[in-house]
Parts: C-alpha cells; sequence; structure tokens
C-alpha cells in the first residue's frame, strides 16, 4: 500500500453533532482564510508609492469584506463552535491581541451599519455674513483609511487563528471518521448520497494551504 489517498467511489452525508461541528469549523476556516486574502491584497493597495494613486473603493470593498468576515468566526452557534475571546488570549502573539480583536468588532459595526455612511460624517451649517445668513454650508470629516500596519497585523491574528481552527478540524475528523466506521456497509447505503464534482477526490485539507496568504502577515511582527 502506498501513503496516498485514493479518490472514494462514493461521498456519504453524515448527520451526526461531530459531522455537524466539523461543517461549522470549516466555513469558520474558509472565513478566516477570506481575511488572509483580503489582507493580502490590502497591502498591495494601501502600501505608500511614488506617483500611487489608491483605489478607495476596492480598499473600502476589501477592507469591509475582511471585517466581517472576520466577525462572523466569533458568532455564536447550536453546536459552540465559534471563537471566544478565550482562543485570542490563548495564541501565542505578542501585544494587545485581545484589544486590537475588539477593535475589530468594533470597526465591523462601524463600517457594516446598515444606516450610517462609514466613510464621512457630514454637518449642515449656514454661512452667516455681517450678522445675516447668506447661504448653506454642508461640511464633512472623512475617516482615516486603513493604513498597512492595520492590515497586516489584522492578518497576522487571522493566521494565528487559523492555525487554531486547522488542529480542531483534524481533531473532528477523527471523530467523525471514527464513528464512520463502526456503521455497516448497509447502515452507510441508508445515508445521502453527496455529488462530487471534478475527479472525484475529496476536497484538500486546511493543512493543504493554510498558511499560504498569511506567511508574510506573520513574518512581519
Amino acid at each position: 500500500m502506498t501513503g496516498q489517498a485514493t479518490a472514494p467511489n462514493t461521498v456519504r452525508r453524515i448527520g451526526s453533532p461531530a459531522a455537524a461541528a466539523l461543517a461549522d469549523l470549516a466555513a469558520i476556516f474558509e472565513d478566516l482564510q477570506t481575511v488572509l486574502l483580503c489582507c493580502e491584497r490590502l497591502v498591495g493597495e494601501v502600501r505608500p508609492g511614488v506617483g500611487k494613486q489608491v483605489d478607495e473603493v476596492v480598499v473600502e470593498s476589501l477592507w469591509t469584506t475582511a471585517l466581517i468576515s472576520y466577525s462572523r468566526c466569533f458568532a455564536g452557534g447550536e453546536r459552540g463552535m465559534g471563537l471566544t475571546e478565550d482562543d485570542i488570549e490563548g495564541l501565542e502573539l505578542k501585544g494587545e491581541k485581545l484589544a486590537w480583536h475588539r477593535m475589530l468588532r468594533k470597526l465591523k459595526k462601524h463600517f457594516a451599519d446598515p444606516a450610517a455612511n462609514p466613510r464621512e460624517e457630514f454637518t449642515v451649517g449656514i454661512a452667516v455674513a455681517e450678522g445675516k445668513p447668506t447661504g448653506v454650508a454642508i461640511t464633512s470629516t472623512r475617516q482615516v483609511p486603513v493604513d498597512e500596519q492595520t492590515v497586516r497585523q489584522t492578518g497576522a491574528l487571522a493566521f494565528a487563528l487559523t492555525q487554531l481552527v486547522d488542529a480542531r478540524i483534524a481533531e473532528h475528523q477523527s471523530t467523525v471518521l471514527a464513528g464512520a466506521m463502526s456503521l455497516s456497509a448497509a447502515e452507510l447505503e441508508t445515508l445521502d448520497e453527496i455529488e462530487v464534482t471534478g475527479d472525484g477526490r475529496p476536497p484538500p485539507g486546511p493543512g493543504d494551504d493554510a498558511g499560504q496568504a498569511g506567511d508574510e502577515e506573520k513574518g512581519q511582527q
């Protein structure tokens, strides 16, 4: 026998609590990967350069997506797979990691607010000359844009969390497989079949590409 996995003939849906929890962890992992990809793109967008013009629409889109994806990882759920502040505290990162985490959650509320403009705050005033109103003045205060250091720190935090979730996924995979191994062939046949595409091989595990997008962020600490 070789150490390589073979393509399965069929894939059957497992409805156990461990399988449901594993699916939740996979969704969290994907959200963290999205954060890393957004940060990777943002570094190139916001990095200062001679004659460089920043595309503010692209920057806001990437940053908002990163913040929403990050916050979703901490959403509560029936199975309790969402990340917590205790997970943040347990990371081997230097600095005020919990304060940074809370800042990101606060920024998410700001940028995803359905009623408020996240870019500018507008104020209306009356222009006065010689004691009489002469016109209406609309002024605005522009929000400070995200900078490279903020992006890199966020990427480093997301990368560390990716490693944490990756380890939990591996543990749950073992639990799910052990449960499936106890089923008979007849019991396996009763499970719903999941349609697969491509060559029929299962998707790559989190460990295959977990750190690719975050290596640069981590190296900047």
